[in-house]
């Protein structure tokens, strides 16, 4: 008698799919609430994803997800779950140095100058900040760089996801993120594990007093708050959102720019302010607010 095979995890898997019109509604709702896209390309890594909250919740698989929320009155309590699963968290230390070269070598002077000369510290923002990062990387280059002798520093680090402003308020993070962070920067600013079989280290207290972390959307019409920062970085997030919203956004984000502050975005991005005359191109992906 011949036995069929039973079907491997592979094969499982693609049985365990959304409903088409389950993906297409929870791909409207999270582009209308956070700008973020999720062609049909993406489904599968969508899927991949959202089976961590189908293990958390107990149910059967993907189909049954989707019924849940959409169905059953499971969307509100869910919803801010799906935005976690399917918000791209990747990130480094020191991502895109060259923006870091230029903060070092030449921008922080000049804004540290005046934050001197009228007795304010000097201000960053990581507007999508995901574990802390890039947010930790502004904090150790600009104590560096400008020593006890400076202005005060206050970094703020924002995302929309709950998980990883956690995980950057703890400030722990795998050995391995480690590699692109200089030695010096390792040596002072990196407490690792006794235990090595951790695989951690920790940001040091002296750079992690200077960062705060805060939920934000940057889909927000207003974002409150700040509005004289010295830097902002918005980098590697625009590239997920319509134009209309990537503008949208900019035009938020420069209202909370002092005048003569610094715009980054990230290297694959396109500026798309409504108003180009109010910046002004000073290197790849760097603007200066002029007006």
């Amino acid at each position: 008698m011949r036995h069929e095979a039973p079907p491997s995890v592979g094969a499982s898997a693609l049985l365990d799919q959304l409903a088409d019109g389950h993906f297409v509604e929870i791909a409207r709702l999270v582009e209308a609430h956070t700008g973020i896209r999720l062609p049909p390309s993406k489904r599968t890594m969508v899927e991949g994803r959202l089976r961590r909250r189908v293990r958390a919740l107990g149910l059967k698989g993907l189909e049954d997800y989707g019924e849940a929320i959409f169905a059953k009155g499971l969307l509100e309590r869910e919803f801010a779950h799906v935005v976690d699963c399917v918000t791209t968290n990747k990130t480094d230390f020191f991502r895109e140095p060259q923006q870091f070269d230029l903060l070092r070598q030449r921008l922080l002077q000049i804004l540290a100058a005046r934050a001197v000369r009228f007795g304010a510290a000097l201000k960053f923002w990581s507007a999508a900040a995901s574990i802390g990062a890039e947010a930790y990387t502004m904090a150790m280059v600009a104590a560096d760089a400008l020593g006890p002798e400076g202005p005060p520093l206050a970094i703020l680090g924002t995302d929309i996801s709950t998980a990883v402003i956690a995980a950057a308020r703890l400030a722990i993070y795998p050995s391995a993120m480690a590699e692109p962070i200089p030695d010096a920067y390792r040596k002072r600013y990196l407490m690792f594990a006794r235990d090595a079989q951790r695989e951690e280290f920790r940001i040091a207290p002296e750079i992690r007093r200077l960062v705060s972390f805060a939920e934000l959307n940057l889909m927000d019409e207003r974002y409150g708050g700040d509005d004289s920062f010295d830097f902002i970085f918005c980098r590697n997030v625009l590239i997920y959102f319509a134009r209309e919203a990537q503008t949208a956004v900019i035009e938020r984000l420069l209202d909370h720019l002092r005048i003569g502050g610094y715009l980054m975005l990230g290297h694959s991005e396109t500026m798309t302010a409504r108003d180009p005359e109010r910046l002004r191109q000073i290197a790849p992906s760097v603007f200066e607010k002029v007006r």
